[in-house]
């Protein structure tokens, strides 16, 4: 059976919600309370997309914006918090585009520098994905996640000002060093 191409859109909070959640509880091992969703929403509506097909939300991205202040500058960074795609939708091109259409807009309508993220080091299909978009690992977070499980901090540059020493500065404590 052939799947209509997505449409990726923002998220809107009274429609979509219930279906986000639900991504993310049956989906991720980390589950977020439905406010957490709006907020995110609230603060950075650039940052948060949904993926329909056929009038079902199948996939979601969400981002915020956080600033770092280095010796010499201020760093705007897209921080991606959660991505997750239906099981059944996997492996279409989903996860990739709803990552480049959040660097897109959190770089036209917010002026990010760099877009970073932390992943399950045993994710491998998303450290695949993430390293095909141009993310590169920094380093690893010991027992990142609730389980215990290590992350690896992935960052991709998106503008001059995230030169490596700006993205040391920035992110490099955050990560036990690994590259």
């Amino acid at each position: 059976m052939e799947i209509s191409r997505p449409k990726i859109r923002r998220f809107d909070p009274s429609a979509d919600l219930n279906s986000v959640v639900k991504l993310n509880r049956v989906f991720l091992p980390e589950n977020y309370p439905s406010y957490f969703f709006v907020e995110n929403y609230r603060r950075c509506p650039e940052g948060f997309l949904v993926a329909e097909v056929e009038g079902r939300v199948v996939g979601y991205i969400m981002c915020r914006i956080e600033t770092a202040f280095t010796e010499d500058e201020t760093i705007k960074m897209g921080h991606v918090l959660s991505v997750a795609v239906d099981k059944d939708y996997r492996r279409r091109g989903i996860g990739t585009q709803l990552m480049l259409q959040a660097e897109e807009n959190l770089t036209r309508d917010r002026g990010i520098d760099l877009m970073y993220l932390e992943v399950r080091v045993s994710n491998e299909p998303a450290i695949s994905l993430y390293k095909k978009l141009g993310y590169a690992i920094l380093g690893m977070i010991p027992r990142y996640y609730a389980d215990g499980e290590d992350a690896y901090l992935m960052y991709k540059p998106t503008s001059e000002a995230a030169a490596r020493d700006a993205i040391m500065d920035t992110l490099g404590r955050r990560v036990r060093q690994v590259n």
